[in-house]
C-alpha cells in the first residue's frame, strides 16, 4: 500500500512537471510575442517562468530519486562482494534520505522567513521561491523510505513510467 502511494506521488510530480513545463514554455512565448509583436513586455512572463522552473525542477528531482535515477555510485558498488552492495545500497538511500531531510527543513525555514516579503514582478510572497526545496525534500525523503523498505524486503522498486 505504501509502494502504491509512492507510486502515485510521483506520477502526480511527473504530471505537474510536465505541466509546469509547458506552462514555462507559453510563458516565455508569451513574453516574446509582447516584446517582438505589441511592443509591449509583460513583465511578470519572466518571472512566472522562472518561478515554474523551480517546481519544474523540484517535481523532476523527486521523481529521480523514487526511480534511481540519482547518483548511487554504481559502479563501485558493483566491485564489492553482494553482502556488501546489498548494505552500500542501504546507506545510499538512508543518505539520499537524509539530503531530503535537510532540503525540508532548511527550505522551510527559508520559506517562512521570506514570506512576508512580495515578489516585485508577481503578486505573490517572495517565500514561495523555496516551496518546491520543502516538496522535493519531502517526496525525497518518502521515496527514499519506499527503497530502503523494498532492499529490505528483497524486491525492487517499479519505476513511475511502469
Amino acid at each position: 500500500m505504501f509502494s502504491k502511494f509512492c507510486a502515485a506521488m510521483s506520477k502526480l510530480s511527473l504530471m505537474l512537471a510536465v505541466i509546469g513545463l509547458i506552462a514555462v514554455v507559453l510563458c516565455v512565448q508569451w513574453q516574446v510575442i509582447g516584446r517582438y509583436i505589441f511592443n509591449d513586455t509583460p513583465t511578470w512572463a519572466e518571472a512566472l517562468a522562472m518561478l515554474l522552473v523551480l517546481f519544474v525542477t523540484a517535481f523532476g528531482l523527486a521523481v529521480g530519486v523514487r526511480d534511481a535515477g540519482h547518483i548511487g555510485l554504481e559502479s563501485l558498488v558493483g566491485l564489492l562482494p553482494e553482502a556488501w552492495q546489498h548494505r552500500i545500497e542501504i546507506l545510499i538511500h538512508l543518505l539520499v534520505g537524509s539530503f531530503g531531510v535537510l532540503m525540508t527543513t532548511s527550505g522551510w525555514q527559508w520559506a517562512t522567513a521570506k514570506w512576508a516579503e512580495k515578489k516585485p514582478m508577481l503578486p505573490v510572497p517572495d517565500g514561495i521561491d523555496y516551496v518546491p526545496i520543502v516538496i522535493a525534500g519531502s517526496l525525497i525523503v518518502l521515496f527514499s523510505i519506499e527503497h530502503v523498505v523494498a532492499l529490505l524486503r528483497g524486491t525492487h522498486v517499479e519505476p513511475s513510467w511502469n
